[in-house]
């Protein structure tokens, strides 16, 4: 996986923009569970008011919250007096929360001065006690309960004349001591009332304070929700470009990549040899350059997702858990995170031996159609249809089975774990509810905790989609990398040789032997012989003693296993395949067309041909017979394979493309057969004209094609028994008389 992954350098740019985008979106998902919990707590428990020390407060209840505190000189140096000479910035606070008419009387209000994050804190801290106290006292049946308990421990004269006062100014005509004990005992009460509400009770009290003041409390709430659900908003409006962006260019690398190595693997079947097409075979080559390379693109995709957004959101949100949340409730998201991982670990244990054999399932169908469509017509012919049919059937049915097995397996995993997703919620909710009546937390935290929960239990669902997604994928890779590290067998050398300018055509086998690959024994044995330009060399022989195998040495289509092959006194190893290839004109045995059209395949091997020099080899391969009589002559269409063709006029193409070319050396390889005799001779004729200087080596069947050959070459079994021209080889070589008195009688060969 990791070498095919090497391969996006191109795309580096890219993969970096995504990486930082995805920190940008798992920052912005993140924070949108604490936004929510701010509008539920501060905006509608607390009515906007985020701290618990007033902006204002009026100095009567700033006198009564000192009763309650030491710290009455530190509290004191965070506020100002409302004075002529006040600063500026208490002027906008009193202008921010009054009406611009309200006109407050002098040294009558403290307004709280403009302070650092710390010092906020700070006066919070040392404000929240005595605010609860203030608000908890101000309650007429606590406010009696207290002043009850003071009276008591006072002498009758005396509790009989604080009995028509306030507690306030009870407390405030108290000596210090005094004071302070009953402050202290005020405050053990109150906290075992109220417990960890003390905070919400504190901001209770300010709002009341800012609500006896006039302050307008409702535009207080109404703008801290506006603005929060703006901040909302934008934080969502950031993720939201950051996925449809990372989306956009994961699609863009995935398919570059996709590119890329389909690029690659084709320049590299392009330059093997048919040892190697015989040991991937021609569908396994189709597969891996498509549904392999397909299966890489849809990982790529999702990968970024996986490797960087997944674990910042799982890691991220299990911190935010544990510092902005009640922690007792951690246990709920370990509970989810084994769930979900123990029903994906089931999933990939039973579906990953059918993940593996998916692709040599494809690679089957693809094989047993290819087969079926390439030999339809001796199918019909036949008369197997109903065997072929079975034999698709099978291999379909095989392939179906594996994708339903996985896909059922799938879709028993998102309804599972859509169970577990809910049923987690349900039980925050239910664990959360207990704690919010408790007054442990808020019903915010318990909303920002059931996000955090989903956010961390997704992103483990998504690293378990991919870990099932990769097996699959790294299949797909390992079966990609075995076809680009594959060293074809038949190579360039480092330093390569060059063709003598001066020689041309001079084609000369000496000792050659051949073997194909992980076979048993030699093919051909001992091979000398030289064919030289200007003359025209036959090959003949049995079926299967080697005729197209020497034929197919000279291009380099196989390498010669012992001795030598030259090419104007070069060994054909020692030169580059393009320059060998360049001097030679190959007519296979079977013709090959592509699909185009006439002139296309003709111009095969130069498309700025001349038409002058198409036609003609149109003539001199007897093709123009039948491509005149088309409708649009040579901008006709050809199908692929040549399908709307007949054989004898695909291989008429094919000599024509050959002869198109003007090579030094001409092979053709049993090119003749598909033509009627009259056509043959005609064609021998015109190709005797522009053969003069060539060098033309012919592989035949028909002792016809032969008779006029300067130099005819007798295989059986792979050994040479006959070289020399007709009339010799009919005195001195049995095999060859008997060859061709079996297809003509004496009077004809003489």
């Amino acid at each position: 996986m990791f070498k095919v992954l090497k391969n996006l350098k191109k795309t580096s740019l890219s993969v970096i923009a995504i990486i930082i985008l995805l920190c940008v979106q798992a920052w912005a998902d993140l924070e949108l569970p604490s936004y929510t919990s701010k509008i539920v707590n501060v905006g509608i428990q607390q009515g906007g008011i985020e701290n618990a020390a007033p902006v204002i407060t009026s100095k009567t209840q700033m006198e009564n919250l000192l009763i309650f505190t030491n710290e009455d000189d530190k509290i004191l140096s965070y506020y100002e007096l409302n004075t002529n000479d006040m600063s500026s910035e208490a002027n906008e606070k009193i202008e921010k929360y009054f009406d611009k008419d309200y006109e407050a009387e002098q040294n009558t209000l403290y307004i709280q001065k403009d302070l650092k994050q710390e010092e906020q804190d700070e006066l919070n801290e040392l404000i929240q006690k005595p605010l609860m106290e203030a608000y908890s006292i101000s309650n007429e049946t606590v406010s009696a309960q207290i002043k009850e308990q003071i009276l008591k421990q006072l002498p009758e004269e005396q509790s009989a004349l604080l009995q028509q006062m306030s507690i306030i100014d009870i407390l405030k005509s108290m000596p210090e001591e005094e004071l302070d004990k009953v402050v202290e005992e005020i405050s053990k009460q109150i906290d075992e009332n109220l417990g960890s509400m003390s905070s919400q009770v504190a901001i209770t009290a300010t709002k009341e304070e800012y609500k006896q003041l006039g302050i307008n409390t409702d535009e207080i709430q109404n703008n801290y929700i506006f603005m929060t659900g703006l901040q909302m908003l934008g934080i969502a409006a950031i993720s939201l470009i950051s996925a449809v962006t990372i989306m956009l260019l994961s699609s863009r690398v995935a398919a570059t990549l996709g590119k890329v190595l389909r690029e690659k693997v084709f320049k590299k079947v392009l330059g093997f040899s048919i040892k190697e097409f015989n040991n991937f075979s021609t569908a396994s080559l189709i597969t891996r350059s498509t549904n392999d390379i397909q299966q890489i693109q849809m990982l790529i995709t999702m990968l970024f997702r996986v490797v960087v957004y997944a674990p910042i959101i799982g890691i991220g949100g299990f911190l935010r858990v544990l510092t902005n949340s009640d922690t007792s409730m951690a246990w709920i998201i370990g509970l989810a995170i084994l769930c979900v991982i123990g029903i994906v670990l089931i999933l990939f244990i039973v579906a990953m031996p059918k993940f593996r054999k998916l692709q040599d399932l494809i690679d089957k169908l693809n094989l047993v159609s290819r087969e079926i469509l390439t030999g339809l017509p001796v199918i019909r012919a036949f008369n197997t249809e109903k065997k072929e049919e079975g034999r698709f059937d099978n291999a379909n049915k095989d392939l179906m089975k594996a994708n339903i097995f996985v896909n059922r397996a799938m879709s028993i995993m998102m309804p599972a774990l859509m169970f577990v997703m809910n049923s987690i919620m349900l039980l925050i909710i239910w664990v959360g509810g207990h704690n919010v009546d408790q007054g442990i937390m808020q019903v915010g935290d318990m909303m920002a905790f059931i996000q955090y929960t989903m956010q961390i239990v997704m992103s483990f669902l998504m690293i378990s989609m991919i870990s099932i997604m990769l097996p699959r994928a790294a299949v797909s890779a390992r079966r990609i990398n075995e076809v680009l590290e594959t060293e074809p067998s038949i190579k360039d050398i480092e330093n390569p040789k060059h063709f003598d300018k001066n020689i041309t055509g001079v084609v000369e086998f000496k000792n050659v032997s051949f073997r194909y690959p992980d076979a048993d024994q030699e093919l051909l044995t001992d091979i000398n012989f030289t064919a030289e330009p200007g003359k025209t060399t036959a090959i003949i022989g049995s079926t299967g003693s080697g005729k197209s195998t020497i034929v197919n040495l000279i291009p380099r289509f196989y390498d010669v296993t012992g001795g030598e092959l030259l090419i104007d006194g070069v060994n054909i190893k020692e030169v580059p395949q393009n320059e060998l290839r360049q001097k030679i004109g190959f007519v296979p045995q079977k013709g090959v067309l592509f699909s185009g059209t006439i002139e296309s395949n003709i111009k095969y091997s130069n498309e700025d041909m001349t038409d002058e020099k198409m036609i003609e080899a149109a003539q001199i391969a007897q093709a123009t017979e039948f491509i005149e009589n088309k409708e649009n002559k040579y901008k006709s269409e050809i199908a692929q394979g040549g399908s709307n063709v007949s054989g004898g006029q695909k291989q008429r193409l094919s000599i024509a493309r050959a002869i198109a070319k003007d090579p030094e050396i001409f092979i053709f390889d049993d090119s003749f057969s598909a033509l009627d005799l009259k056509t043959d001779a005609n064609l021998r004729a015109a190709l005797a004209n522009i053969t003069k200087n060539k060098t033309v080596i012919i592989v035949a069947q028909r002792i016809s094609t032969i008779l006029n050959a300067d130099q005819i070459i007798v295989l059986d079994e792979g050994k040479i028994v006959g070289i020399g021209t007709h009339e010799e080889l009919m005195k001195n070589c049995e095999t060859y008389s008997q060859i061709a008195l079996s297809q003509l009688s004496k009077e004809e060969l003489e």
